[in-house]
């Protein structure tokens, strides 16, 4: 059996494999999208592919289909609980978003009964959507709040868009319970970071440039924020430098929390489980990469404590924090 693993920072579209994802394209009508290459330019040249690909989910039966196949994939992998990213998407329309959150909740709750896999729904918004679309779409997924959604993000390319036009988005969902779990520190650097910390967020996803501002690393150690940090995307994508030490190990050995997930093991092609070897071989183990998982997580108090149980049963003495 495999360590359980929690996985914070998964895109529910990045993670439909080729043959479900032709099976959804043609039943839209659409030609199955090329191959992903799997190694790109950047992040830019990321996103052209992420565009190309993911645009063949239109219905909210696809994301049921897509978030109950991964759900039963990282289970197989040791997942224990996993918080999928669900982008509004203007091609959904605000009323489709909606059925989208919907169809998304329903099928947590079954994945759970199913494959024994908690499930937090993340969904989120990116800089360079029009503000008043993500600012409805934030009202939209606060009506989920307490009901399988537990955090709200803010994704896209850092440093092409800005992120404060998004900070009303952002408020709307705090206030509606829902924590702020943005994407920076990934083409940008630690300016980038410092700007979501100043919105207010309770994690963050990547955040690897920090290691470029020690005083921000102190910060973050300090201020217990966990960053979701996805190995071979940092380096597939560019953000890491191979030629140089990986930045999880740097952040690990500073003393920060790094949670370790697949981001978009699809069009990377990799497994949870791959990622875990890739990061035990950058220093951080199975129980560190879980302690970190459980202090990020967002899931209920039940959630956390079913998980701090499962943590000290398979680590021991691991720090998993007190009980609920």
């Amino acid at each position: 059996m495999p360590k359980p693993k929690i996985e914070l920072h998964v895109h529910l579209e990045g993670t439909v494999r080729p043959a479900l994802l032709a099976d959804i394209a043609v039943g839209n009508g659409m030609a199955p999208p090329a191959p992903s290459p799997g190694r790109f330019a950047d992040l830019h040249d990321f996103i052209v592919t992420w565009n190309a690909t993911t645009g063949c989910l239109r219905t909210p039966t696809d994301y049921r289909i897509a978030l109950l196949a991964y759900a039963e994939e990282a289970a197989g992998h040791g997942a224990v609980h996993i918080e999928p990213i669900v982008d509004a998407e203007p091609r959904l329309g605000l009323d489709g978003w909606a059925d989208v959150l919907a169809a998304c909740v329903d099928a947590a709750a079954e994945a759970r009964e199913r494959y024994g896999v908690s499930v937090g729904l993340t969904p989120q918004v990116f800089r360079g959507q029009d503000v008043g679309y993500a600012e409805e779409a934030a009202r939209i997924a606060v009506r989920f709040a307490g009901r399988g959604v537990v955090g709200f993000g803010l994704s896209g390319a850092e440093g092409r868009h800005p992120t404060l036009p998004y900070a009303r988005a952002v408020a709307l969902a705090r206030d509606g319970g829902l924590p702020f779990v943005p994407h920076a520190g990934e083409a940008a650097g630690p300016e980038a970071v410092r700007e979501v910390l100043a919105m207010g967020a309770a994690r963050i996803r990547h955040g690897v440039r920090a290691v470029d501002d020690p005083d921000l690393v102190t910060e973050l150690v300090e201020r217990g924020i966990v960053l979701d940090v996805c190995p071979t995307s940092n380096l597939r994508l560019r953000v890491a430098d191979p030629g140089r030490p990986h930045p999880l190990t740097l952040l690990h050995h500073a003393g920060v929390r790094c949670s370790v997930s697949t981001d978009d093991p699809a069009l990377f092609d990799i497994t949870l489980s791959d990622e875990y070897a890739v990061a035990a071989g950058l220093g951080v183990d199975a129980a560190s990469a879980y302690a970190a998982g459980l202090a990020g997580m967002l899931g209920t108090d039940t959630d956390r404590a079913r998980l701090v149980r499962i943590g000290r049963a398979a680590f021991g003495g691991i720090d998993v924090g007190p009980a609920s």
